[in-house]
């Protein structure tokens, strides 16, 4: 009983993300004093290693915070979790590193010292949170964090909130109605809160006038329990994100800019420093395909076309050349119809194939990241009137470019490329654009780059 009663569902969940803070530190703490323990006693502690192992466990919270590992993904699958501690503590253990090199103290470390503290927290971050998520879904399975929730309301319109909550709330398991309340039976609502039986309250207002809306609000307001209030509608053609307010008006939050301001500060960052080294390293590379594409048939070297990027503004893509090129199609703003590449397509070069096989063609890209109108990870451009046809077909295609277009993305590494001949195919796809968008992170950036450099330059789809 005192678990129900001490601590709402909610609190109990921040309470567990609390907790796991503080291991979190404890875990780097009492692996470095445990690290030096092996070979030393104790008290001989050096100040040096005690402000590193300090710093670690003031830094690992941070960096857990900016990975995500104190959010909503705790209650996620314990596999998720896996890359992103280990890079969060990485990215620990680099500052520390980075610091003792330019302090010079890093020769003052034992080296066996650093790698047993790196590892032992490794294995403690990992284990904490299977034994957190492990309690966490045995609580879900048990019922304990689900939402007692009460309604109140008058007639046909709260029992349709009723089944509305409780649809929405079947797969996620966070919720259970407990109780509908008529306005004037409010004094059984509040003895039921009183009895600790009940976490929040929702107050559907259709049906119940102003005055009976503003003596229920009063009335709860002298509880303390979340209070919720439902306008009359109970199923809208969009999803509500949140709420807020300007002055008195509320107001329903639909869409969000995907990227916060420092996040696209960060993803831009990312952008030009590895795509100017990546074209550095690359650049004898490409001059010799240059003179390839030339010396295959009559044209330019670069192929140009006219592309949907940010915010569906347009701008100009560029690829080698990889096809057959008529003199009335040498030019820049060649729009009109622009058949995909198929398998054996004839209009593709010999070297054009080999380019495209091995997506060596879209290297000129590097200049679209770096003049700031592509990024090295995100949806893949498509042609203008490609665009036009596909948001005709696929209701919210056109939801791909609330970020920069991508050399690579998630779908890409997940085998969605080539010819999109089927609605099924221009489905998935969009579902992975729309996955990456909602979930970015340099986490995912990274993890995509690495997938693509190991499984993405060839693909039986490329041709």
């Amino acid at each position: 009983m005192l678990w129900h009663s001490s601590f709402s569902p909610a609190e109990r969940g921040g309470l567990m993300i609390g907790l796991l803070r503080l291991v979190d530190v404890a875990i780097v703490l009492g692996a470095g004093i445990f690290a030096f323990w092996l070979r030393n006693d104790i008290e001989d502690l050096p100040a040096h290693y005690a402000l590193a192992i300090a710093l670690g466990a003031f830094s690992i919270a941070n960096a857990a915070q900016a990975f995500g590992l104190y959010d909503d993904t705790l209650f996620a699958r314990l596999p998720g979790q896996y890359g992103r501690v280990t890079v969060a503590w990485v990215t620990v253990v680099t500052i520390l590193i980075v610091l003792a090199y330019f302090t010079k103290t890093s020769d003052t470390f034992s080296r066996l010292w650093a790698a047993t503290w790196f590892l032992t927290v490794s294995a403690g971050l990992i284990v904490a949170r299977a034994v957190a998520i492990s309690r966490i879904e045995r609580w879900r399975a048990e019922g304990k964090l689900k939402r007692r929730v009460a309604l109140v309301g008058s007639g046909e319109k709260v029992e349709a909130l009723r089944a509305a909550l409780e649809d929405a709330s079947a797969h996620t398991r966070d919720l259970a109605i407990v109780g509908a309340y008529a306005p004037e039976t409010l004094p059984g609502l509040l003895a039921a809160i009183k009895r600790g039986e009940i976490d929040e309250v929702v107050v559907s207002g259709p049906g119940m006038s102003n005055e009976a809306i503003a003596r229920v609000m009063h009335e709860l307001g002298t509880m303390s329990i979340e209070v919720r209030y439902a306008p009359n509608v109970t199923k809208l053609p969009f999803p509500v994100l949140g709420t807020s307010s300007v002055g008195a008006v509320a107001l329903f939050d639909v869409h969000h800019r995907p990227l916060s301001i420092w996040r696209r500060v960060t993803k831009r960052l990312e952008d030009v420093v590895f795509a100017t080294i990546i074209l550095v390293l690359i650049s004898p590379l490409m001059a010799v395909i240059a003179v390839l594409v030339r010396a295959s048939s009559p044209g330019p070297v670069l192929f140009r076309q006219r592309r949907l990027g940010f915010n569906n503004n347009p701008f100009t893509l560029f690829k080698f050349r990889t096809m057959y090129m008529a003199a009335d199609e040498r030019r820049d703003d060649a729009e009109s119809e622009v058949p995909q590449a198929r398998r054996d397509d004839p209009r593709v070069t010999a070297v054009g194939r080999f380019l495209r096989r091995t997506s060596l063609d879209e290297l000129p890209q590097l200049f679209n990241v770096i003049r700031g109108e592509m990024s090295l990870v995100g949806p893949r451009p498509h042609a203008l009137a490609h665009n036009e046809e596909y948001a005709r077909l696929l209701d919210g295609y056109l939801a791909r470019h609330r970020v920069k277009p991508g050399m690579t993305g998630w779908a890409q590494v997940n085998g969605l490329r080539g010819e999109t001949d089927t609605l099924d195919k221009l489905r998935a796809r969009v579902e992975h654009d729309l996955y990456y968008i909602n979930h970015w992170s340099l986490w995912l950036d990274f993890k995509i780059l690495v997938m693509t450099v190991i499984f993405g330059f060839v693909h039986r789809n490329a041709y």
